[in-house]
């Protein structure tokens, strides 16, 4: 699995230092989630929405990873928990965004600020593209360019009425996947678990990017699984991230005032 091979190859280049690691602040908002580890590192991922929980008496957690409990916890004993919900997968993958952020910038890649991903690829001649999940940017970009369009997303109704002639359900993914000169994939994959099956269904024939707050994970073992390019962010105001956050900001809010884009490039060894 990804996050663990990544959690694995962290551990490996902070050595004892990772011991130290703690939250010392965490805010999980509607869309986002964002953590501070308490050497300062700032990792954010998509929150994902597990519904209303179970209430059952009995049932209820007050420990480890539940509210007023995640301040403080130490960095390994959360990436170890065996406890799992979405909101614990959101947090687990900030965490690792965390981790990673003062790794990118000393990794064998190329990194280019200010920039998106898709500016990158080259969308001449006409090729099939296929965006996973509701991506709106990337969606309007690409229509007005003349490619072949297809859109995989859970939820139908995520695309706006003018939108859903380039819908595909989910179940569709091996054909479609199958087709695609370029596949861009939401960040919010790693945190809910799919980018593995996805990426086994991907031709090696297929440049694939990863986008989004979700994706800002050290690259390498991305990049050893047929990712090319990834979109990632670097945060500029850390605590107007946090006011973000806390009061329902989505990512687009987060390039307005508090990030800005990256795009990270395999390098020749990884």
């Amino acid at each position: 699995m990804i996050l663990q091979q990544t959690y694995s190859l962290l551990k490996n280049r902070y050595g004892n230092r990772l011991n130290e690691l703690f939250v010392s602040d965490i805010r999980i908002g509607i869309y986002l989630t964002a953590v501070r580890l308490s050497d300062g590192s700032i990792g954010t991922a998509a929150t994902l929405s597990g519904g209303h929980p179970f209430c059952k008496k009995g049932d209820r957690d007050f420990g480890d990873l539940s509210p007023l409990k995640i301040r403080g916890l130490k960095v390994a004993g959360i990436l170890e928990s065996e406890k799992s919900s979405p909101v614990i997968s959101s947090v687990k993958t900030a965490v690792l965004s965390a981790l990673s952020s003062e790794m990118i910038d000393s990794g064998n890649y190329k990194i280019i600020d200010d920039c998106d991903p898709v500016d990158l690829i080259d969308l001449t001649p006409v090729k099939t593209i296929t965006v996973i999940g509701a991506f709106q940017s990337y969606i309007r970009k690409i229509t007005g360019t003349g490619n072949k369009l297809y859109v995989l997303e859970l939820n139908e109704n995520a695309l706006p009425p003018e939108q859903k002639k380039y819908f595909v359900p989910s179940k569709d993914s091996g054909t479609i996947l199958q087709e695609s000169d370029i596949i861009i994939i939401s960040g919010q994959t790693l945190v809910n678990g799919t980018l593995d099956d996805l990426l086994k269904e991907i031709p090696s024939k297929s440049e694939v990017i990863l986008t989004g707050p979700s994706g800002n994970i050290i690259p390498d073992i991305l990049f050893r699984n047929k990712i090319s390019i990834i979109g990632g962010i670097r945060i500029t105001d850390p605590d107007k991230l946090f006011n973000i956050v806390s009061e329902g900001g989505a990512g687009f809010h987060l390039f307005k005032y508090c990030a800005r884009k990256i795009s990270i490039i395999r390098g020749d060894e990884i």
